[in-house]
């Protein structure tokens, strides 16, 4: 097949009316040409579950000293559809301890971050537990940026038992873990007597 040039597909994307928002569609064409530019496509998202506190503390250490459980670092960056970092996106991160409990009485293991220049984040934590209602281990994200959608999404870790060392093909053993895109490597560094586990997350939001 002939590759179509940009022109092509955005006239064709019209014509199926898959171009769209407020706009009008000089700005759906603009948008449209921002993705093509990027090659950039939105989070996978997943539901918020029924856990989440609003007003949580502006914190990047979730995590307090001697809490049980394998430490746990995660960073990523926010961006948007047209590859444009986010410096004004907030990301509202809440889990499970290792053993599987939410503070629902507290914020414990809950946080706010602002993302810096950038549009980079970071947080310490303990990798959470599994728990009856969910297979896999997760954390919630909530994430928002002026003139973008919220996301609304979760993380979760190639590592995790539920998936049996292949994650490609036992994703779906979690039934809310509806993207393979959501699952993401884990690298233990430090000490082999007292690891760390790395994830990076990245996340793209959808605008307006």
């Amino acid at each position: 097949m002939t590759p179509l040039t940009r022109r092509e597909m955005l006239q064709r994307c019209a014509a199926l009316g898959l171009l769209c928002g407020g706009g009008g569609i000089r700005g759906c064409v603009a948008e449209a040409f921002a993705r093509a530019e990027s090659g950039r496509v939105p989070t996978p998202r997943n539901e918020m579950g029924p856990f989440y506190r609003r007003k949580a503390p502006v914190q990047s250490v979730l995590r307090a000293p001697g809490d049980p459980g394998l430490p746990l670092t995660v960073v990523g960056s926010v961006w948007d559809v047209r590859g444009e970092f986010r410096p004004d996106a907030t990301v509202e991160v809440w889990q499970a301890n290792h053993e599987g409990r939410y503070d629902l009485e507290g914020y414990r293991y809950r946080g706010l971050l602002q993302t810096d220049p950038r549009g980079g984040y970071r947080f310490e934590s303990v990798m959470p537990g599994h728990y009856p209602d969910r297979v896999a281990q997760h954390i919630h994200y909530l994430v928002r940026a002026p003139g973008c959608r919220p996301l609304i999404t979760q993380l979760y870790f190639a590592t995790d038992p539920a998936f049996d060392g292949d994650p490609d093909r036992n994703y779906g053993k979690d039934p809310l873990v509806l993207s393979r895109e959501l699952i993401r490597p884990v690298l233990l560094t430090g000490d082999p007597g007292q690891p760390v586990a790395q994830v990076t997350f990245e996340l793209c939001l959808e605008r307006l």
